[in-house]
């Protein structure tokens, strides 16, 4: 080997021994550095769907890249949840995790995903009320003529859902239950459908997330017979809760909020959070959402993971009152 050849492969051999100091400086991928797809289990123009997008126009410039909401709607959400189950845990794909994604641990025989062990749930967002609606054209003007019309006409009234196992299937059914009446289960795909589907009178009544409905009641093309909360709904105070027209234990909130991945490590999931937090304390966006009916209610991850075992439990229980099999 000549004195030059030598020269050369002892600089190669320097440059070698500084690389792993310094490669990970250049390898390192600083999350986010692409743009972040978040999954909505459910369709355009439902209450999640619009929750989503005003969140995700505010979480986008806190974490320097684009939040790109992606609808994956069908078979009451599993459809999206499958999805993000499998996703990688990079942090750039999340689902908008909701009540129904918890009751369909018990409302499908094979969900093909488990709510409790495939994701990492970030944090609940807000909450919603749920609000049983009629047409104003139907003559039904409180509840009680709503029951008394269920009585005298035992399962020829239909009422829709936005799908099977949600918060306004289980609740109706807990209802019919309590007021010993009948009515045939319309599921539709969203509470957007719900809502069409009450306006056009395809049905006689139904229970959306308030967030939907609110508009049309506002207009005065829907009538709101009751909510379905602990307490009266602060937009509309005239409306009845349930329980105080003498229906217990129908007691139902919808809830949504962020989830990704289980393995996503802890600094991202860290970030997330943060993002979101900062975003719910902008007075804008707070109004933005109380404007269409949601109420800004975050948890931190303990406290949500927490609330979909407590979901599931009460599911079970529910489905267990209203006689309902998984299917």
């Amino acid at each position: 080997m000549n004195p030059l050849q030598r020269r050369r492969l002892l600089g190669c051999a320097a440059a070698a021994a500084l690389l792993p100091a310094a490669w990970p400086a250049f390898a390192a991928d600083p999350w986010p550095s692409r743009p972040i797809k978040w999954v909505l289990p459910y369709l355009a123009g439902t209450g999640p769907d619009i929750t989503a997008r005003i969140l995700a126009e505010a979480v986008s410039p806190l974490l320097g890249q684009p939040v790109v909401i992606e609808n994956r709607a069908g078979a009451g959400g599993n459809i999206g949840a499958r999805l993000v189950a499998k996703s990688p845990p990079d942090g750039y794909t999340w689902i908008y995790s909701a009540a129904p994604m918890a009751a369909n641990m018990r409302m499908y025989k094979v969900p093909g995903y488990d709510a409790l062990k495939d994701f990492r749930h970030v944090m609940r967002l807000t909450t919603s009320d749920i609000v049983l609606i009629v047409n104003p054209d139907s003559g039904i003007r409180t509840l009680d003529d709503l029951v008394a019309r269920a009585r005298a006409n035992p399962g020829k009234l239909n009422y829709a859902s936005g799908g099977v196992g949600t918060p306004s299937h289980l609740g109706v059914e807990l209802l019919l239950n309590a007021v010993d009446a009948q009515a045939t289960h319309v599921p539709y795909k969203g509470a957007s459908e719900l809502v069409n589907a009450v306006l056009g009178n395809q049905v006689s009544f139904g229970t959306p997330i308030f967030s939907v409905a609110f508009t049309q009641i506002q207009a005065g093309k829907l009538k709101a017979l009751a909510v379905a909360g602990s307490a009266r709904n602060p937009l509309l105070p005239e409306v009845p809760t349930l329980a105080e027209l003498g229906v217990r234990g129908v007691d139902l909130t919808s809830w949504g909020g962020v989830s990704v991945p289980a393995g996503t490590p802890d600094a991202i999931v860290a970030r997330i959070r943060s993002a979101f937090e900062s975003a719910l304390k902008q007075p804008a966006v707070a109004l933005a959402l109380v404007e269409r009916g949601g109420q800004v209610s975050p948890q931190g991850p303990e406290a949500y993971a927490r609330g979909f075992t407590q979901e599931i439990a009460l599911t079970e229980a529910m489905m267990k009152r209203a006689g309902l099999e998984p299917q």
